[in-house]
Protein backbone atom coordinates (compact mmCIF):
# COMPACT_ATOMS: atom_id res chain seq x y z
CA UNK A 1 0.00 0.00 0.00
CA UNK A 2 1.60 3.50 -1.56
CA UNK A 3 -0.48 5.36 1.83
CA UNK A 4 2.08 6.63 4.33
CA UNK A 5 0.89 9.76 5.69
CA UNK A 6 0.23 9.85 9.59
CA UNK A 7 -3.80 10.45 9.25
CA UNK A 8 -3.63 11.79 12.90
CA UNK A 9 -1.68 14.67 12.28
CA UNK A 10 -4.39 15.98 9.87
CA UNK A 11 -6.55 16.33 12.31
CA UNK A 12 -6.87 19.88 13.85
CA UNK A 13 -8.66 21.76 16.22
CA UNK A 14 -12.76 22.69 15.96
CA UNK A 15 -11.15 26.09 15.08
CA UNK A 16 -9.60 24.72 11.98
CA UNK A 17 -12.70 22.73 11.26
CA UNK A 18 -15.08 24.90 10.06
CA UNK A 19 -13.01 26.04 7.64
CA UNK A 20 -13.84 22.75 5.34
CA UNK A 21 -17.19 21.39 7.14
CA UNK A 22 -19.94 19.99 5.71
CA UNK A 23 -18.31 21.23 2.09
CA UNK A 24 -17.84 19.52 -1.50
CA UNK A 25 -13.92 19.46 -1.44
CA UNK A 26 -12.15 18.48 -5.39
CA UNK A 27 -8.69 19.24 -5.04
CA UNK A 28 -6.46 18.34 -8.28
CA UNK A 29 -2.94 16.69 -8.34
CA UNK A 30 -4.26 14.76 -5.00
CA UNK A 31 -3.19 11.61 -5.89
CA UNK A 32 0.61 11.67 -5.04
CA UNK A 33 2.20 10.03 -2.18
CA UNK A 34 3.38 12.43 0.62
CA UNK A 35 2.39 15.20 -1.77
CA UNK A 36 0.50 18.60 -1.11
CA UNK A 37 -2.44 17.72 -2.76
CA UNK A 38 -2.52 14.77 -0.40
CA UNK A 39 -1.98 16.43 2.34
CA UNK A 40 -4.63 18.87 1.43
CA UNK A 41 -7.10 15.92 0.74
CA UNK A 42 -6.64 14.50 4.41
CA UNK A 43 -7.18 17.72 5.98
CA UNK A 44 -10.48 18.62 4.56
CA UNK A 45 -11.50 14.80 5.10
CA UNK A 46 -10.53 14.75 8.69
CA UNK A 47 -12.10 18.20 9.37
CA UNK A 48 -15.32 17.43 8.42
CA UNK A 49 -15.94 17.83 4.22
CA UNK A 50 -18.98 16.70 3.49
CA UNK A 51 -16.84 14.48 0.69
CA UNK A 52 -13.48 14.87 -1.17
CA UNK A 53 -12.36 13.91 -4.78
CA UNK A 54 -9.12 12.53 -5.04
CA UNK A 55 -8.00 13.42 -8.53
CA UNK A 56 -5.17 12.17 -10.18
CA UNK A 57 -3.84 11.86 -13.82
CA UNK A 58 -0.75 9.24 -13.52
CA UNK A 59 -0.78 8.48 -10.04
CA UNK A 60 -3.14 6.09 -9.79
CA UNK A 61 -1.88 3.31 -7.16
CA UNK A 62 -1.43 6.03 -4.70
CA UNK A 63 -4.79 7.60 -4.99
CA UNK A 64 -6.84 4.58 -4.78
CA UNK A 65 -4.73 3.94 -1.70
CA UNK A 66 -5.70 7.53 -0.32
CA UNK A 67 -9.33 7.14 -1.41
CA UNK A 68 -9.29 4.08 0.41
CA UNK A 69 -7.26 5.26 3.26
CA UNK A 70 -10.06 8.58 3.72
CA UNK A 71 -13.24 5.49 3.76
CA UNK A 72 -11.41 3.43 6.35
CA UNK A 73 -11.45 6.65 8.68
CA UNK A 74 -15.49 7.08 7.87
CA UNK A 75 -15.02 9.44 5.18
CA UNK A 76 -17.11 9.92 1.72
CA UNK A 77 -14.29 10.21 -1.39
CA UNK A 78 -13.90 9.44 -4.25
CA UNK A 79 -11.23 8.88 -7.01
CA UNK A 80 -11.65 10.70 -10.10
CA UNK A 81 -8.75 10.40 -13.57
CA UNK A 82 -8.38 13.08 -15.58
CA UNK A 83 -5.59 15.21 -17.41
CA UNK A 84 -6.35 18.63 -16.59
CA UNK A 85 -4.52 19.56 -20.09
CA UNK A 86 -7.69 17.74 -21.96
CA UNK A 87 -11.05 19.61 -22.24
CA UNK A 88 -11.94 15.94 -23.11
CA UNK A 89 -11.73 14.47 -19.93
CA UNK A 90 -11.80 17.63 -18.38
CA UNK A 91 -15.87 18.27 -19.77
CA UNK A 92 -16.37 13.71 -19.01
CA UNK A 93 -15.55 13.67 -15.71
CA UNK A 94 -18.12 16.70 -15.07
CA UNK A 95 -20.99 14.37 -14.40
CA UNK A 96 -19.32 11.74 -12.79
CA UNK A 97 -17.61 14.56 -10.08
CA UNK A 98 -21.64 15.62 -9.82
CA UNK A 99 -23.22 12.26 -9.52
CA UNK A 100 -20.28 11.41 -6.62
CA UNK A 101 -21.52 14.91 -4.64
CA UNK A 102 -25.05 14.09 -4.27
CA UNK A 103 -25.90 15.71 -7.35
CA UNK A 104 -23.98 18.73 -6.42
CA UNK A 105 -21.28 20.36 -7.93
CA UNK A 106 -18.32 20.99 -5.44
CA UNK A 107 -18.17 24.12 -3.29
CA UNK A 108 -14.30 24.21 -2.92
CA UNK A 109 -12.14 23.36 -5.64
CA UNK A 110 -8.43 23.65 -4.67
CA UNK A 111 -6.42 23.69 -8.03
CA UNK A 112 -3.45 21.91 -6.68
CA UNK A 113 -1.78 20.31 -10.20
CA UNK A 114 1.38 21.03 -11.37
CA UNK A 115 4.94 19.74 -12.19
CA UNK A 116 8.58 20.38 -11.82
CA UNK A 117 11.65 20.62 -13.97
CA UNK A 118 14.80 18.82 -14.46
CA UNK A 119 16.24 22.13 -14.00
CA UNK A 120 18.60 23.95 -16.82
CA UNK A 121 20.17 27.34 -17.01
CA UNK A 122 17.43 29.22 -19.26
CA UNK A 123 19.59 31.04 -21.72
CA UNK A 124 22.74 29.85 -21.14
CA UNK A 125 24.89 28.00 -22.86
CA UNK A 126 26.43 24.65 -22.34
CA UNK A 127 29.84 24.49 -21.66
CA UNK A 128 32.27 22.58 -23.67
CA UNK A 129 33.31 19.50 -23.37
CA UNK A 130 37.17 19.13 -24.31
CA UNK A 131 38.18 16.89 -27.38
CA UNK A 132 34.23 17.37 -28.97
CA UNK A 133 33.44 18.21 -32.59
CA UNK A 134 31.90 21.44 -33.52
CA UNK A 135 28.98 19.14 -35.08
CA UNK A 136 28.80 17.20 -32.37
CA UNK A 137 28.28 20.51 -30.24
CA UNK A 138 25.43 21.24 -32.18
CA UNK A 139 24.35 18.57 -31.91
CA UNK A 140 24.21 18.16 -28.43
CA UNK A 141 23.58 21.67 -28.04
CA UNK A 142 20.18 21.09 -30.21
CA UNK A 143 19.00 17.79 -28.55
CA UNK A 144 19.43 19.71 -24.82
CA UNK A 145 17.45 23.16 -26.12
CA UNK A 146 14.08 20.63 -27.45
CA UNK A 147 14.71 18.65 -24.50
CA UNK A 148 14.53 21.42 -22.07
CA UNK A 149 11.84 23.64 -23.52
CA UNK A 150 9.60 19.83 -23.80
CA UNK A 151 10.41 19.87 -20.16
CA UNK A 152 8.95 23.69 -19.75
CA UNK A 153 6.07 23.29 -22.09
CA UNK A 154 4.58 20.22 -19.73
CA UNK A 155 5.30 22.41 -16.59
CA UNK A 156 3.23 25.03 -18.16
CA UNK A 157 0.65 23.41 -19.57
CA UNK A 158 -0.25 21.70 -16.79
CA UNK A 159 -0.83 24.76 -14.55
CA UNK A 160 -1.95 27.04 -16.88
CA UNK A 161 -3.95 25.36 -19.12
CA UNK A 162 -5.59 23.04 -16.42
CA UNK A 163 -6.30 26.05 -14.17
CA UNK A 164 -8.16 27.63 -16.50
CA UNK A 165 -10.02 24.79 -18.03
CA UNK A 166 -10.89 23.64 -14.47
CA UNK A 167 -12.05 27.58 -13.68
CA UNK A 168 -13.81 27.71 -17.03
CA UNK A 169 -15.71 24.52 -16.35
CA UNK A 170 -16.81 24.77 -12.87
CA UNK A 171 -17.31 28.60 -12.70
CA UNK A 172 -20.12 28.24 -15.31
CA UNK A 173 -21.48 24.96 -13.24
CA UNK A 174 -21.72 27.67 -10.21
CA UNK A 175 -23.03 30.68 -12.18
CA UNK A 176 -26.01 28.43 -13.97
CA UNK A 177 -27.15 26.90 -10.98
CA UNK A 178 -26.48 29.60 -8.92
CA UNK A 179 -24.33 27.65 -6.48
CA UNK A 180 -21.55 29.66 -4.55
CA UNK A 181 -18.16 27.77 -5.49
CA UNK A 182 -14.45 28.98 -3.93
CA UNK A 183 -11.52 28.80 -5.96
CA UNK A 184 -7.83 28.14 -4.38
CA UNK A 185 -5.34 28.27 -6.72
CA UNK A 186 -1.50 26.51 -5.29
CA UNK A 187 0.96 29.05 -6.71
CA UNK A 188 4.65 29.34 -5.27
CA UNK A 189 6.77 32.05 -3.89
CA UNK A 190 9.03 31.43 -6.71
CA UNK A 191 6.42 33.24 -8.58
CA UNK A 192 7.83 36.92 -7.03
CA UNK A 193 11.27 35.18 -5.86
CA UNK A 194 12.36 33.51 -8.96
CA UNK A 195 14.89 30.47 -8.30
CA UNK A 196 16.86 29.89 -10.86
CA UNK A 197 16.59 26.76 -13.57
CA UNK A 198 12.90 26.59 -13.10
CA UNK A 199 12.00 29.09 -16.10
CA UNK A 200 8.62 27.17 -17.13
CA UNK A 201 7.95 26.82 -12.78
CA UNK A 202 8.30 30.48 -11.81
CA UNK A 203 5.98 31.53 -14.79
CA UNK A 204 3.91 29.19 -15.03
CA UNK A 205 2.94 30.19 -10.80
CA UNK A 206 3.62 33.88 -11.97
CA UNK A 207 0.57 33.70 -14.56
CA UNK A 208 -1.66 31.29 -11.76
CA UNK A 209 -1.63 35.15 -9.67
CA UNK A 210 -3.47 36.49 -12.40
CA UNK A 211 -6.13 34.21 -12.76
CA UNK A 212 -8.90 35.66 -9.87
CA UNK A 213 -9.01 39.04 -11.70
CA UNK A 214 -9.35 37.69 -14.93
CA UNK A 215 -12.33 35.47 -13.69
CA UNK A 216 -13.80 38.41 -11.77
CA UNK A 217 -13.93 40.66 -15.22
CA UNK A 218 -15.60 37.75 -17.51
CA UNK A 219 -18.14 37.17 -14.56
CA UNK A 220 -19.24 40.24 -14.68
CA UNK A 221 -22.75 40.60 -12.31
CA UNK A 222 -22.12 37.14 -11.91
CA UNK A 223 -19.35 36.97 -10.37
CA UNK A 224 -21.07 37.32 -6.50
CA UNK A 225 -21.26 33.24 -7.21
CA UNK A 226 -17.52 32.66 -7.33
CA UNK A 227 -14.80 33.85 -5.26
CA UNK A 228 -10.92 33.23 -6.44
CA UNK A 229 -7.81 33.16 -4.29
CA UNK A 230 -3.84 32.25 -4.54
CA UNK A 231 -1.88 30.82 -2.60
CA UNK A 232 2.05 31.35 -2.53
CA UNK A 233 3.31 28.07 -0.59
CA UNK A 234 6.69 28.21 0.86
CA UNK A 235 9.21 24.79 0.07
CA UNK A 236 7.26 21.52 1.53
CA UNK A 237 9.09 18.07 2.19
CA UNK A 238 7.17 15.97 -0.63
CA UNK A 239 8.51 13.27 -2.68
CA UNK A 240 9.33 15.89 -5.78
CA UNK A 241 11.35 17.79 -3.31
CA UNK A 242 13.06 15.41 -0.95
CA UNK A 243 16.06 15.27 -2.85
CA UNK A 244 16.97 18.61 -1.48
CA UNK A 245 15.50 18.94 1.93
CA UNK A 246 18.71 18.91 3.68
CA UNK A 247 20.20 21.03 1.00
CA UNK A 248 20.27 24.73 2.39
CA UNK A 249 21.67 25.90 -0.85
CA UNK A 250 18.37 25.23 -2.49
CA UNK A 251 15.80 26.65 -0.13
CA UNK A 252 18.29 28.13 2.86
CA UNK A 253 17.26 32.01 1.40
CA UNK A 254 13.92 31.67 2.14
CA UNK A 255 12.78 29.47 5.20
CA UNK A 256 15.12 27.42 7.85
CA UNK A 257 13.85 24.33 6.87
CA UNK A 258 11.03 22.58 4.62
CA UNK A 259 7.74 22.29 6.11
CA UNK A 260 6.18 18.74 6.45
CA UNK A 261 2.92 18.43 4.97
CA UNK A 262 0.73 18.53 7.66
CA UNK A 263 2.49 21.68 8.91
CA UNK A 264 1.47 23.48 5.90
CA UNK A 265 -2.09 22.14 5.14
CA UNK A 266 -3.08 22.89 8.63
CA UNK A 267 -1.56 26.47 7.35
CA UNK A 268 -4.26 26.59 4.01
CA UNK A 269 -7.21 25.64 6.41
CA UNK A 270 -6.20 28.37 9.09
CA UNK A 271 -6.49 30.40 6.05
CA UNK A 272 -9.49 29.28 4.21
CA UNK A 273 -10.97 30.04 8.31
CA UNK A 274 -11.22 33.44 6.97
CA UNK A 275 -14.55 34.73 5.08
CA UNK A 276 -14.18 33.71 1.22
CA UNK A 277 -14.92 37.53 0.71
CA UNK A 278 -12.33 38.50 2.65
CA UNK A 279 -10.01 36.04 0.62
CA UNK A 280 -11.51 36.63 -2.96
CA UNK A 281 -9.14 38.05 -5.35
CA UNK A 282 -6.10 37.93 -2.96
CA UNK A 283 -2.53 36.66 -3.35
CA UNK A 284 -1.54 35.15 0.22
CA UNK A 285 1.93 34.08 0.78
CA UNK A 286 2.47 31.76 3.56
CA UNK A 287 6.15 32.77 5.37
CA UNK A 288 8.56 30.62 7.51
CA UNK A 289 10.14 32.60 9.90
CA UNK A 290 11.96 31.24 13.27
CA UNK A 291 14.57 28.52 13.65
CA UNK A 292 14.31 24.69 12.14
CA UNK A 293 13.46 23.21 15.83
CA UNK A 294 10.70 26.51 16.57
CA UNK A 295 8.84 27.74 13.21
CA UNK A 296 6.59 29.84 12.73
CA UNK A 297 3.87 30.56 9.98
CA UNK A 298 2.03 33.51 9.22
CA UNK A 299 0.66 34.72 6.27
CA UNK A 300 0.72 38.16 4.42
CA UNK A 301 -1.07 39.49 1.59
CA UNK A 302 0.88 40.30 -1.97
CA UNK A 303 -0.68 43.49 -3.97
CA UNK A 304 0.52 43.12 -7.56
CA UNK A 305 0.72 46.40 -8.36
CA UNK A 306 1.18 48.12 -12.08
CA UNK A 307 2.70 51.36 -11.94
CA UNK A 308 2.35 53.67 -15.10
CA UNK A 309 5.37 56.32 -15.30
CA UNK A 310 5.77 58.79 -17.83
CA UNK A 311 8.69 59.36 -20.02
CA UNK A 312 9.76 62.28 -20.18
CA UNK A 313 11.77 61.83 -23.57
CA UNK A 314 8.52 60.49 -25.29
CA UNK A 315 6.03 63.28 -23.86
CA UNK A 316 9.02 65.92 -24.38
CA UNK A 317 8.59 64.82 -28.33
CA UNK A 318 5.22 63.34 -28.85
CA UNK A 319 4.47 61.23 -31.99
CA UNK A 320 1.28 63.70 -33.45
CA UNK A 321 -0.74 62.82 -36.17
CA UNK A 322 -3.66 65.24 -37.87
CA UNK A 323 -6.60 64.03 -39.90
CA UNK A 324 -6.46 64.87 -43.63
Amino acid sequence: MAFTADYDKFRFSDDYAKAVAGKRVLITGSGKDHGIGQALALAAAANGAQVVGVHFHRSYRDGFDLVNALREHGHKAFALQADVTSSKDLWESRGYTIEQMGGKAPDLIICNSGLTEKGYRFGRALPEIEDESRAERRARVRQDFLDNLADSHRVLDTKIDGFVAMTHLWAGEAVYHKQPLQFIYISSMQAIEPGVAVPGYVIANWAVLRLPEVLRVNLGRAAESVSASCLMLPFIRTGMTEAYADNPKVFGRWQPRMLETHEAAQAVVQLLGQPSRQLDLGNFKLSVDGTAEDLQLTWSQVKLEVADETLSWSTAAPLRYTAS
